[in-house]
């Protein structure tokens, strides 16, 4: 059975640069791929060919220029696209790093040809989905493309700390999976204590556990308290 989704949601996903530290020019000229088709990611979704043409289209019709961002930082654009297009394999796009006048695109570079920038992830809007019952794979038809960033680590997976970050700038809310392995990521909480509180908030959690120091105190003062009989 397959099901429409209608309402649009604010989504970063993550794919491998697949690019040699030589390949990276001289003038900051890079290319990779910024979307696979047909590839599963841990959340059972898979981006369908022609899933940006309309979006690149609007791009284009509004001559609007697509900036590199550095890990979502939306307020530190570094360089600009200049091809952005769809061909047999995926999103395909060529960026050029303004190593020669923004401080950060030369630190950016210097990064990208060592090889410690190793991927580039999409933020986008969905418009259009379905969704397979049989498969449990959710199939992305339609994309509002919002931005591409080099990022560190190419790990396929939206739940990252600057995934949260990209949807609270913009006004949008985290899942509860990505609150919780963003607790996970940006702080040493173990599982359990980043559930309670991306499900509870943290209140709960600091009332639960002081309950239970509490527990534990009473338990151990009344063990303390007790003796064996003396025969």
């Amino acid at each position: 059975m397959l099901m429409h989704h209608k309402h649009g949601q604010l989504k970063v996903r993550d794919f491998a640069l697949s690019i040699k530290a030589s390949d990276v020019s001289d003038d900051g000229s890079f290319s990779g791929y910024g979307s696979v088709f047909g590839v599963e990611d841990s959340y059972g979704e898979i981006v369908a060919p022609g899933a940006f043409v309309e979006s690149l289209a609007d791009l284009k019709a509004k001559n609007r220029t697509v900036p590199v961002l550095w890990q979502h930082r939306s307020s530190e654009p570094i360089g600009i696209y200049d091809m952005l297009e769809e061909d047999e394999r995926g999103l395909k796009v060529e960026g050029r790093l303004l190593k020669d006048d923004v401080v950060g695109a030369r630190e950016a570079h210097a990064l990208l040809k060592a090889g410690a920038v190793s991927g580039l992830s999409i933020g986008y809007w969905v418009r259009k989905a379905t969704y397979d019952e049989k498969t449990n794979i959710r199939t992305l038809e339609q994309l509002d493309l919002v931005e591409v960033s080099l990022v560190t680590f190419p790990a396929n997976d939206d739940a990252r700390v600057e995934a949260v970050k990209f949807k609270l700038e913009r006004g949008q809310l985290p899942t509860k999976p990505e609150f919780e392995k963003a607790l996970r990521e940006a702080f040493p909480f173990s599982k359990s204590q980043a559930a309670a509180i991306a499900n509870h908030g943290l209140d709960h959690l600091l009332r639960s556990e002081s309950e239970s120091a509490g527990d534990l105190k009473f338990l151990g003062d009344a063990i303390a308290g007790f003796s064996l009989p003396k025969l």
